[in-house]
């Protein structure tokens, strides 16, 4: 089945786009994404060859996770994803400990956001956590990112212990696209419950890289935001 996802995939490629993507994931010499290639293939276009495939063996799953196409791999999580939610329990834990033991693939930040919550994050919510402090401490930053990520399924269950707890393990990170994510999880906490996530800025806001303050009051009223940003501002000047 590989075979036929590599030649689906193939039809799909547009070299004009491939161009396009390789400069906006930064595949750069020294970027975070270098090496990588691309078929220039638009997400739901890849999504739906993902679910024409989606009963693909874990042996064609692992050559597109291995390949150096990102559209390969993007459509292999996405069949993963489509098998975690498909199957029954034991089901759901094969493809659980597969992704952690494959997360040297998934390499990119919208590869980590496509699968992340929806394997890790939902196998967890009722489990020990553990796993997520784990990958929160790894040397490989896009371990660190699934860590904050996958705690996005707790936030839509109106949990935020362990957003918080990951937030600030990885609060002097030294990657912006951790301070991203990290900032995009504390605003989803804040949109459902305002309180909370000024409670940690108020412990936390001026130690916090400034990407991720700005995403995580974002949605904060424009006098409310200001405040923070000149509190993080003055807290600089006088460090």
């Amino acid at each position: 089945m590989f075979l036929q996802i590599k030649k689906e995939l193939q039809k799909l490629s547009n070299p004009v786009h491939a161009i396009s993507s390789a400069r906006f994931f930064k595949t750069g010499k020294g970027q975070y994404g270098y090496g990588d290639k691309f078929l220039g293939i638009t997400v739901p276009e890849q999504r739906k060859v993902a679910h024409m495939f989606w009963q693909a063996s874990t042996k064609d799953i692992e050559k597109l996770l291995k390949s150096p196409y990102h559209e390969h791999r993007f459509v292999g999580l996405e069949i993963l994803v489509a098998q975690f939610e498909r199957g029954g329990v034991a089901e759901k834990k094969l493809v659980y400990n597969f992704y952690l033991k494959n997360t040297q693939y998934i390499n990119n930040w919208d590869l980590v956001d496509t699968s992340a919550p929806y394997i890790v994050g939902t196998y967890v919510l009722n489990r020990p956590r553990l796993i997520l402090t784990k990958l929160a401490k790894s040397k490989n930053m896009w371990e660190r990112r699934i860590a904050i990520v996958a705690t996005y399924r707790f936030i839509q269950n109106l949990d935020f212990g362990d957003t918080l707890k990951i937030s600030q393990i990885l609060i002097t990170d030294p990657h912006d696209l951790i301070h991203k994510a990290v900032g995009w999880m504390l605003r989803e906490v804040g949109k459902r419950d305002q309180a909370i996530l000024e409670g940690f800025l108020k412990a936390h806001a001026v130690h916090m890289p400034r990407a991720s303050l700005r995403y995580a009051i974002e949605k904060f009223p424009q006098s409310l935001r200001k405040k923070y940003l000149e509190t993080k501002k003055t807290y600089l000047c006088c460090k």
